[in-house]
């Protein structure tokens, strides 16, 4: 919304305020501190009436720059009647030789409700006790007052000399504001500041304010497509501005950045887009401060709904209120970058020369320019591609495409004046520029390049050149979804993920990705997989599904790119089932024949695998920090060699009988070294899945714990094992049956704050459960992990032999950790019977909390349910958990009542908003009372004929 002239007498009555405080140091005892006292409301008052105001005014016209000019006002006001008091009645002498001056965002006179209140005082050269003790009465009224001040009191000469040693003083005098006190100091200071600091300094203080921005932006993650972005620090931020407004002043000699036009550094168009994104951040920023109380400038999801409603967003068909308001603000520091990149332009012009980068340090060297093997179009000048001339665009407007190849080839970054010129080309771009067989064959070979397609990229995207040359991607970029899931915007995640396909393609991730790096050398249509990584996500926010709305896509965009018909066709499946293995291997039993079968029917060949993987991995890397981890690499490779040999034929025809009887005979030779009757005693242990499903390693450390546990007479045990490379770590139960096993070792875990990955379930036949739960590791310190791990493990301990009752500790747990409102998923509970031939397959889905899964395994213990494994998988703030279910008798419930009282009883526990366990759930089960086990329908069925 446009900008009014402000009317500040709308905010406070100045004149009454004046009155009150005259009265009360009038009609006081004179006493120092009675008088502060008694001025404290009265300001107080002042303070909160305006403020107030100013939020209503704000929320009236939606200028951000009006309400930050509004609340400086006020505390100019309060100042300025402290000061009066000061000078008046209580320091006559010397309070009129001092300076009150405002430095810094406040010196602009713009100030957040939230923000410090930076002042600077300034003494005469000959100064008294007593004028510092009026500084410090005023001082003290602030900080009575609630504020936080930033303050110094020096001379003139002092503030010159400090700023030659000192940037951050020399910036902060830079906006030096004069507000009450000795006009004739402030003055002073400002032209001594100018003549003496200002005009010999220009090259250096922008440098360094360039370095600082830079070091700010890599601090925060060096995008400005974080979903929950620093409105003040962050890559296109107030900070940025405030940046540029220093740099103009300095090298311009401005005293507002209005001038710059006049100064034709910006156009008409170009100013009014820095005053938008201003008075937007502003109010964003204002908005921020006003809701939480405090100088919160951190954009995060629990705020964001309400900042968006505040503004006046509202909920469109494709996008919620939150996502559109999110759009503008990142398309709005975009605009922020896009100045900042002009402004740089213009500076070289004038007077100086960076080095390599488009905000570089800015040196004094020579220009040195020369010409670029086979491009007529463009020179390279500092290792920056620029224009040869200023008509390349006008004559050839492909060139805009080749500038971005050319510096690709020769490793150039860019030149500010090149991507000025972009920036006011971009008309150029149109639908003929668009089917230009020359331009796509220009940008294919940028997206495949085997140098840094990524950089080459994000360089176009904030150049605004790739969201014009493909409009369908130009629809999601600055798009985020409303997600903890998701870190980045849609179109920063689409170029992450081609960032780490690039490194995939050169072998830079041979620890993380050992079999990707492997299939990659062989995948023959790169240019397809690359094509796919790009679009797999380029359909977000639509209607429909995005995976096939972006198939579609794939289909019309493909052969402009110049790809053939079959690379088309494969693009186009890679996308629509890009989140299918995935899916598969973090929500499905791997060891499940059926769940093998059926992915294989969705690939069909190997082709596609190798493809759909390498996919699958850049895909989840992209998402952000933290969210893949070996664990997922882990499944996604077994879900790979489980069908590669399904699809290569090689599928064992050897009968499970058979082969888990080999098993038992592979584990009997493996513990040759015990006595003849141990060795047979715990190979005879286990049942068919167990044996077919475990690694005869892992069977091995088994009967180790478990004979262990057996001599030391410990009818319940845990073991405990991390696992760096996968980032999970193991924690393996031994204990006697019972049904509610899985939900007393779900329950405690989460009262011991970990987060439970997979959990692998089994009985042996001698009545004992041994189940294997993996959580996600929290600590790099393989020593630390372990310690952290054996708390967890005594936790399950505690809990299963009744020392701790469970609903105590997670009530605890609970109460400790904040609810999360901010998001809603709505719950969905799925029941089917053809995923799997042995198994009712029981799928979860809905807003996770402290104890869910303790919840849901009490549900399906209550109604008679067998859980023979189960996938917790966790995206933000939804969980997908997935349970392998049988009746107690071993089978599949097909009756539709009981499948309607599953799902329903499910639903209750997804809904209900308290994080505590059902109150029924037993505190011990070392030895369950007979008739107890008998209410609970008799122990876990044994898996013999599973």
């Amino acid at each position: 919304m446009a900008r009014q002239e402000i009317d500040f007498s709308e905010l406070l009555d100045e004149a009454q305020l004046r009155e009150e405080c005259e009265a009360i140091v009038g009609n006081g005892s004179g006493k120092i501190l009675e008088i502060r006292a008694a001025l404290l409301p009265v300001l107080r008052r002042a303070s909160n009436e305006g403020r107030e105001k100013a939020r209503l005014l704000l929320d009236r016209d939606g200028s951000g720059l009006n309400c930050a000019e509004r609340i400086s006002w006020v505390q100019d006001l309060l100042i300025c009647v402290i000061y009066e008091t000061v000078a008046k009645h209580l320091y006559r002498s010397a309070a009129p030789f001092v300076t009150v001056t405002a430095v810094g965002g406040y010196g602009r006179g713009t100030l957040a409700p939230g923000s410090d209140i930076d002042l600077l005082f300034l003494l005469p050269s000959k100064n008294t006790e007593e004028m510092r003790r009026a500084v410090e009465f005023l001082l003290y009224v602030l900080w009575d007052l609630g504020f936080k001040v930033g303050h110094a009191t020096r001379t003139v000469e002092e503030c010159i000399a400090l700023s030659k040693q000192d940037m951050t003083i020399r910036t902060a005098i830079l906006e030096t504001r004069y507000l009450c006190g000795e006009q004739g100091l402030a003055d002073e200071l400002q032209k001594r500041f100018d003549q003496e600091i200002v005009s010999s300094s220009g090259p250096d203080f922008i440098a360094a304010k360039l370095a600082e921005r830079d070091q700010r932006h890599q601090k925060a993650g060096d995008t400005r497509y974080l979903v929950e972005p620093n409105v003040k620090e962050g890559k296109g931020g107030l900070r940025d501005i405030q940046t540029l407004f220093w740099i103009t002043k300095y090298h311009y000699r401005v005293r507002e950045p209005a001038e710059l036009v006049k100064l034709g550094v910006l156009s008409r168009q170009e100013w009014r887009l820095f005053q938008k994104a201003e008075d937007f951040l502003w109010a964003v920023r204002c908005q921020m401060h006003f809701l939480t109380g405090k100088a919160e400038e951190r954009l995060s999801f629990d705020i964001q709904r309400e900042i968006a409603e505040s503004l006046g967003y509202r909920n469109r068909q494709t996008l919620s209120a939150v996502e559109r308001f999110m759009k503008h603000y990142f398309l709005v520091t975009k605009d922020v970058g896009d100045l900042t990149r002009i402004l740089c332009a213009a500076l070289e012009e004038e007077q100086a020369k960076p080095a390599p980068g488009i905000t570089g340090v800015i040196t004094r060297f020579r220009r040195r320019v020369r010409k670029i093997p086979g491009s007529a179009d463009f020179v390279e000048d500092q290792g920056r591609i620029a224009l040869a001339d200023p008509e390349v665009f006008k004559r050839d407007p492909a060139g805009i495409i080749r500038l971005f190849h050319v510096a690709d080839l020769h490793g150039l970054e860019y030149h500010p004046d090149a991507l000025k010129a972009i920036a006011r080309s971009l008309h150029l771009i149109n639908d003929a520029l668009r089917e230009d067989a020359e331009a796509n064959r220009l940008f294919l070979s940028i997206l495949t390049s085997r140098l840094e397609p990524a950089l080459t990229l994000r360089r176009m995207n904030e150049a605004g050149v790739l969201g014009r040359f493909i409009p369908e991607f130009g629809k999601i970029v600055a798009m985020m979804q409303f997600s903890m899931y998701h870190h980045y915007t849609v179109d920063e995640h689409l170029i992450r993920a081609i960032e780490g396909l690039s490194h995939i393609d050169k072998g830079l991730f041979a620890d993380e990705h050992p079999l990707a790096n492997k299939l990659m050398p062989h995948i023959e249509e790169r240019e397809a997989l690359y094509v796919a990584v790009l679009l797999h996500d380029v359909a977000k926010g639509r209607q429909e599904d995005h995976s096939v709305a972006g198939a579609r896509v794939a289909r019309k965009l493909c052969p402009r790119f110049g790809l053939k018909p079959k690379q088309t066709e494969l693009v186009a499946w890679l996308i629509e089932q890009h989140l299918a293995m995935s899916m598969v291997a973090q929500t499905r039993d791997l060891h499940d024949r059926k769940t093998i079968t059926d992915f294989a029917e969705i690939v069909q060949s190997l082709d596609r695998l190798k493809m759909l993987l390498i996919l699958t991995i850049c895909d989840i890397r992209a998402v952000g920090p933290g969210v893949w981890n070996g664990w997922k690499g882990q499944l996604l490779r077994t879900l790979y060699y489980e069908t590669e040999l399904l699809l290569s034929g090689g599928f064992s025809e050897v009968s499970r009988k058979e082969r888990a009887r080999d098993a038992e005979e592979a584990l009997a030779h493996a513990l040759s070294g015990w006595s003849p009757e141990d060795a047979k005693t715990y190979s005879q242990l286990h049942y068919q899945p167990y044996l077919l499903a475990v690694a005869l390693d892992d069977q091995v450390r088994h009967a180790q714990f478990i004979r262990q546990s057996d001599s030391a007479g410990h009818p319940l045990s845990t073991m405990v094992r991390t696992d760096s490379f996968r980032a999970i770590t193991e924690i393996t139960v031994l204990a006697p049956d019972h049904p509610r096993l899985l939900s007393i070792i779900a329950g405690a875990c989460a009262a011991a704050g970990a987060n439970i990955a997979d959990a692998q379930i089994y009985t042996t036949s001698d009545g004992r459960a041994l189940d294997t739960i993996l959580i996600n590791r929290e600590f790099q310190d393989d020593e630390d992990e372990l310690r952290r791990a054996a708390n967890v493990g005594r936790m399950i301990e505690d809990v299963l032999s009744g020392k701790k009752r469970l609903p105590e500790v997670i009530a605890t747990r609970a109460k400790s950790k904040k609810r999360n409102k901010t998001f809603t998923v709505h719950p969905s509970v799925t029941i089917s019977n053809t995923l799997s031939n042995k198994f009712t397959v029981i799928e979860v889905e809905g807003l996770d909390r402290t104890g869910l899964l303790a919840d849901m395994t009490v549900v399906l213990a209550d109604l008679s349910l067998d859980i023979h494994s189960a996938r917790i998988t966790t995206f933000g703030e939804k969980v997908i958990d997935t349970f392998y279910v049988t009746d107690l008798v071993g089978q599949k419930v097909t009756n539709e009542n009981r499948q309607g009282t599953i799902v329903q009883r499910l639903r209750q526990v997804l809904s209900e908003q308290e994080d505590e366990l059902r109150r029924g759930m037993p505190s011990g089960i070392i030895a369950p009372d007979p008739a107890a086990v008998a209410r609970d329908n008799g122990p876990r069925k044994s898996r013999a004929d599973a």
